[in-house]
């Protein structure tokens, strides 16, 4: 059987994955052409923080994949749900580009600029990071005030090599305030997973999340009882996959590979490099 008739919906990671950079990444179209053709359920699922969905979707569609906002489910959906449900009547400080607080506001969250009166600091992939944020979260911990990240990943693949992620900026801050941090709501955290299976209306089981992360992507499907397929096309090398913590159910050199791969061998079920 083909893996693409094995399931009844698909989840694809973004950057290393669909795309990187502006260019769509081998086999990506052609993988997504045959979904919907195929009638099958399709979302996108990423950690970065810096877009709104409708951006995301507005720039898969340009690059000739059409797609709506509800499609694509990034780290501020897991953001606003986790707040929503442990901290709805918190002041909170963003450490983070523009876009994290104008999200938290819509969703009715009180954020402030003044780092003593912060109940939560947000911590986020954020391009404009710098000393002044970095004594501002600082002064909020030291007033008392909780750490919660938008994602893990120390960096996001570019077509150069890659830029300094959420846990740079993180690490920053709870190496000069002695705090960790209470969450960090991206993948591959249930925060995102139950984002993620909100917008899902289909048995885990039928499934399957493809990325290029095993710390993020693989893990991330696990902790949502999906089944995983890792591609090699972005933060991810070959010898990393056999790795013991590595469990993903395919692996593939590109997407492009995942119109032929079938489900006749066992895991890693099927390897195809």
């Amino acid at each position: 059987m083909r893996i693409l008739d094995r399931y009844d919906g698909f989840v694809f990671d973004l950057d290393g994955t669909i795309y990187l950079g502006d260019v769509l990444l081998p086999g990506a179209r052609a993988v997504v052409d045959e979904i919907r053709r195929l009638g099958k359920g399709l979302l996108y699922l990423t950690n970065k923080p810096l877009d709104p969905s409708w951006a995301y979707a507005e720039r898969l569609t340009e690059l000739g994949l059409p797609t709506a906002a509800d499609d694509v489910v990034s780290s501020l959906d897991s953001l606003v749900l986790y707040m929503d449900l442990h901290h709805p009547a918190a002041t909170v400080l963003c450490v983070s580009e523009p876009l994290v607080a104008a999200r938290l506001r819509d969703a009715g969250h009180q954020v402030t600029a003044d780092a003593a009166q912060a109940d939560v600091v947000v911590v986020s992939f954020d391009r404009t990071f710098d000393y002044t944020k970095l004594h501002a979260a600082y002064v909020a911990v030291a007033g008392g005030a909780v750490l919660v990240a938008t994602n893990p990943d120390a960096y996001c693949p570019t077509p150069d090599g890659g830029l300094p992620d959420c846990a740079a900026m993180l690490a920053a801050i709870e190496a000069c305030t002695g705090a960790k941090a209470e969450a960090v709501v991206g993948k591959p955290s249930e925060h995102m997973a139950r984002a993620l299976v909100r917008r899902l209306d289909m048995s885990p089981g039928r499934v399957l999340l493809t990325g290029d992360r095993i710390e993020t992507d693989v893990a991330m499907a696990a902790q949502a009882g999906l089944d995983s397929a890792l591609v090699l096309t972005g933060a991810t090398q070959l010898p990393l996959v056999h790795q013991p913590s590595s469990h993903p159910t395919y692996v593939f050199g590109s997407l492009q590979q995942l119109l032929v791969g079938t489900t006749a061998r066992t895991p890693m079920r099927t390897e195809v490099t």
